[in-house]
Formats: C-alpha cells, sequence, structure tokens
C-alpha cells in the first residue's frame, strides 16, 4: 500500500497542466519582486538592526504578545504606523496573510455578511473560511455588485452588518478598486470598509501612506497595510479604531496563539516608516520608470495598469512557463504566474517595477520578450 500515492498523483496531474510549482533561486535582474522601493537592503534598515542589536533589542520574541512576547519595540511600532497612516491605533503582525486571516476571521460576527471582491487576496479568503459571518463574493471593482449583494442579503432577512474587503491595488492585475464608490456604499449601509493595501504602501498616496489614506481615521474603515513589500522588511498591521485593535488582542485567535513578531523587525520597520517620510524621492523615481515601462512594454503587448505591476497575459499554462524560462535565460527574474493564483485562461507574466531595475533594464526586457514572444 502506497500511502503518498494520492499526493504523486496530484502533483503528476499539476505537471500535466503546467501548474506545478517549484522553487527556485532569485537570480537575474529584479522585475518580480514586491520590492518597489529597494528598501530590502536599504542602509538605514542594516543600521537600524545594528543600533537595536546594541540597545539589547532581542533577535526572538519568545512567545506570544499575551505570554511575555511582546516588546516596547512593538509598541513603538504600532504607534509610529497609527500616526504616519493616520488611524486611531495600529495592531502589528508576523505577516500580511497572518494579519489578513485574523482580521476576518474574528471581526465579522455570526448573523453578518462578508462582501468580497473575487480577486480579493487568498489571505482573506482563508480567513472568512474560518468567520462565522456569511460571505460571497461580488464581481471585481464593480459596486454595482457590492451594493447589489448587500441589498439581497437584507431582502432576505439579513439584520447584521454588511463587511466590505477589497484590495486598494490588486496584486496580480495592477488595478485600484473604486474606493470613493465602495466606501459611499459603506455609509448608507452601516458597514464596515476593510481596505488591503498591501501593494498600495509605500507606492501610492501621500508619503506612500496608500491609495485609501484619505479614508483612514473613520469609525467604519479598517486599513491593513504591509511591512514586506514596498518597505522592505517582514510583518504588517491593522489599522482603524482602538475598539478594533483591543478587539482583536482579546478575540483574535490568530494574534493570541502565535509567537509574537521578532523585535528586530518591528525596529526595521518603524526605520522604514521614516524612510518613507524622509526620501519621498523613492516613491518619486518608481512612479518615473513606472511611466516610462508603460511605454517601453507596450509593443509587447502589455497594457499600462496605472501602477508598479503590470501584467503580459498569455492565458496558456504551457506557453506562460516558456516564455518565462526564455525571459529568465536572459538574465531578468520574471515568473510566470498561473491557477489558482490567477483565473482558468488568464495565466501570465506578473512584471513587477522595482528601483532594483533601471529604464535601461526595462527596455533591455522589451527586447527580450519580442523575441520570446515572436
Amino acid at each position: 500500500m502506497n500511502r503518498l500515492a494520492s499526493f504523486h498523483a496530484d502533483l503528476a496531474s499539476l505537471s500535466d497542466q503546467g501548474r506545478r510549482r517549484a522553487l527556485i533561486d532569485r537570480r537575474g535582474i529584479d522585475v518580480a519582486s514586491n520590492d518597489y522601493l529597494a528598501l530590502a537592503n536599504a542602509p538605514r534598515l542594516a543600521e537600524a538592526i545594528r543600533d537595536a542589536l546594541a540597545r539589547g533589542v532581542p533577535i526572538g520574541s519568545g512567545g506570544s504578545r499575551l505570554l511575555r512576547g511582546n516588546h516596547t519595540e512593538h509598541e513603538a511600532l504600532e504607534a509610529d504606523a497609527a500616526v504616519f497612516f493616520g488611524a486611531e491605533a495600529a495592531l502589528s503582525f508576523s505577516s500580511g496573510f497572518a494579519a489578513n486571516a485574523a482580521l476576518l476571521s474574528t471581526l465579522p460576527q455570526r448573523g453578518d455578511l462578508i462582501v468580497h471582491d473575487e480577486l480579493v487576496h487568498a489571505s482573506a479568503h482563508e480567513g472568512m473560511r474560518l468567520s462565522r459571518a456569511e460571505y460571497l463574493s461580488a464581481a471585481h471593482n464593480d459596486p454595482a455588485a457590492f451594493e447589489g449583494a448587500i441589498l439581497r442579503w437584507r431582502r432576505g432577512g439579513g439584520t447584521g452588518r454588511p463587511w466590505i474587503a477589497v484590495e486598494t491595488l490588486y496584486s496580480m492585475d495592477g488595478d485600484a478598486a473604486p474606493l470613493a464608490a465602495l466606501a459611499d456604499i459603506a455609509d448608507r449601509h452601516d458597514a464596515m470598509l476593510l481596505l488591503d493595501e498591501a501593494h498600495a504602501t509605500g507606492v501610492f498616496g501621500p508619503g506612500g501612506r496608500g491609495l485609501g489614506h484619505a479614508f483612514e481615521g473613520r469609525d467604519n474603515v479598517i486599513s491593513l497595510h504591509t511591512f514586506g513589500k514596498a518597505m522592505g522588511c517582514e510583518g504588517a498591521a491593522i489599522c482603524g479604531p482602538a475598539v478594533v485593535r483591543d478587539f482583536l488582542v482579546n478575540r483574535g485567535r490568530g494574534f493570541i496563539f502565535s509567537t509574537a513578531p521578532s523585535p528586530l523587525m518591528a525596529a526595521a520597520a518603524r526605520e522604514s516608516l521614516r524612510i518613507l517620510a524622509d526620501e519621498p524621492e523613492r516613491q518619486a523615481a518608481l512612479w518615473t520608470l513606472i511611466g516610462e515601462a508603460e511605454r517601453l512594454l507596450a509593443p509587447c503587448g502589455v497594457a499600462p495598469t496605472g501602477s508598479q505591476i503590470l501584467p503580459l497575459i498569455l492565458g496558456d499554462d504551457h506557453t506562460t512557463m516558456r516564455v518565462a524560462a526564455a525571459v529568465q535565460a536572459a538574465g531578468f527574474d520574471v515568473r510566470g504566474i498561473r491557477p489558482p493564483t490567477v483565473p482558468a485562461g488568464t495565466s501570465r507574466l506578473r512584471i513587477s517595477l522595482t528601483l532594483n531595475a533601471t529604464a535601461a533594464n526595462v527596455a533591455a526586457l522589451a527586447e527580450v520578450l519580442k523575441g520570446a514572444l515572436a
């Protein structure tokens, strides 16, 4: 009896479909990562870590935040993040996935309704799966679909609170959510608006405060800002009313029963917030690169998105991985993205613009793509 046969069969099926994944080393020019502002190797972050070590900040937390794992660096980061992003309070987590899962599994209650964009992050789906609330999807970036779902739920007897869950910038398509329209819907229907700013933090808004910055501070808005993308560190913070922070501390199983993040990383994230405030030229340089890249990549079939994420949709899984391999062989780190990460029939190269690449690099990438697609 082969106890592992089902695993082998599943992996073989993925191979046949061109969807089997494998870990590969980072190599070549970075047009794949989420290190949008090239902060992951920033000297100021390294210096912040050295200073924290010199001050006796420990590498590990040693436990959950409620069992001695809490450190002054965590609390200082949360205070700084709340001020920076314009919220009443913040609570930090080890990753954006952990924060999103805790947020959606804890805050909506039995009898409530979560309406989420159909392309929302997998971490949001994990949180909803664990939630006691009902949840359903709405057509991507369609405010009428969100409102229609709430109205149908009310007509069907729904009496709880609606929750609207969206990404402010979608990680695989690079398009922004219609936040003003969604905020109006939330106000009309006494709903909570959950804004996942993962790919907008550091890139959009004044000083990199995100696409939803104008809505921060409202009592029906909760935002999630990650530290592991444009901020170059690790972790995330949920920002919103102080009572939401307190509720997560008391009821959020993903927070209560997780070992606290490294206090050293909290010190680094605090410094990253300072860099966003002190070095606006990074944000400006990325936007200059975005404009150049949209022009250079247009002949390859890459449509402009108005963001740093530029997908080249090829459709077929095998074709996508063949083109990705050719581009990687030419010295560019571009990754192929296939279902279930994206909908079936929309496999793509996800070109991610970072300050680790130059306009000259993007021009060279365009030439490679032209050859690979011929």
